[in-house]
């Protein structure tokens, strides 16, 4: 019990210190020299920043969709809620979602994300515990900002270890490779990926299979900070208990942000973002009916 109410914790405080440091960073390196772009002129963040904004100045500035993978390079600290209602009524509360920290590697098209457990609570007599640890490797192929086609194409794998507590997680170790793509259009933007889970070991493929995943986001900028999208979030199932079965939500949600620190520093970084949306079951088969969900980012 100790452990888990730490795991649950342990978003909130991993990001209230990185809030911490990026703030104390970036208010102490404002007043500094930033000509040279360099560490030496102006403070590791400062450089780091510069190095940021250089990478993500060659894509387009689309908001991050509620649960399709960005098919750009992002930069962010992210905690969402989840909560699921279940066919017979009852409901399920996923704090974190598995998000966590990505960070864009400097002088590269490369992303390294670290999604922490989550913490899952049941209104059933299903024991509550944490769920499982991952890490992301993004590659992004190709891209161009507004003035260069507004496009994405990007590679990623989801490494997952079965660090669940009370069967809050899966019994093995799997391998998710994923492609993703994007086209902006003006305001208008559609994002979309595919990509199969590899469990590592028997248990997993089967119960749960090799699934396919297949999502796509339809986002329209409005003003400066507002972004409502829906979105599609399908599951194909191949191998285990539900093979040859499919598992589709329509998704309805809004993006507000970003919300700068310094909005009169057009170079400055931090700034917060939220949103929420609602996952709607349109297939016949559905391990939930309905799933609310909200998101905090803090984008450093």
């Amino acid at each position: 019990m100790l452990i888990d109410n730490m795991i649950t914790r342990l978003p909130l405080v991993l990001l209230s210190l990185l809030v911490s440091a990026s703030v104390c960073a970036q208010s102490g390196s404002v007043t500094e020299s930033t000509s040279t772009g360099t560490a030496a002129a102006c403070g590791f963040y400062c450089w780091w920043s510069t190095q940021t904004n250089a990478t993500q100045s060659k894509q387009p500035a689309w908001a991050v969709p509620l649960v399709t993978t960005y098919t750009g390079l992002f930069q962010v600290a992210r905690i969402d809620v989840l909560r699921q209602i279940a066919p017979a009524r009852t409901d399920t509360w996923n704090y974190g979602n598995s998000k966590g920290f990505n960070v864009i590697v400097p002088h590269s098209n490369v992303e390294v994300d670290v999604d922490l457990p989550s913490y899952i609570e049941h209104n059933t007599k299903a024991k509550d515990g944490a769920g499982d640890f991952s890490i992301v490797g993004k590659y992004r192929l190709a891209s161009g900002n507004a003035k260069h086609g507004a496009y994405t194409l990007s590679f990623w794998t989801v490494v997952t270890f079965p660090t669940g507590s009370y069967k809050n997680g899966s019994p093995n170790a799997s391998f998710q490779p994923n492609l993703g793509g994007g086209k902006g259009w003006g305001n208008f933007d559609v994002q979309t990926s595919v990509g199969a889970t590899l469990p590592a070991g028997n248990p997993a493929i089967t119960s749960s299979g090799r699934p396919v995943l297949w999502n796509t986001a339809a986002q329209y900028k409005v003003g400066k900070l507002f972004w409502p999208e829906i979105e599609s979030n399908a599951t194909f199932y191949h191998g285990g208990t539900n093979d040859g079965k499919m598992q589709e939500f329509i998704t309805p949600g809004i993006v507000i942000g970003k919300c700068a620190l310094h909005p009169n520093d057009k170079k400055s970084r931090p700034g917060l973002a939220f949103g929420g949306g609602m996952q709607i079951a349109t297939s016949h088969f559905h391990t939930y009916n309905h799933a609310l969900i909200l998101t905090a980012r803090w984008i450093y």
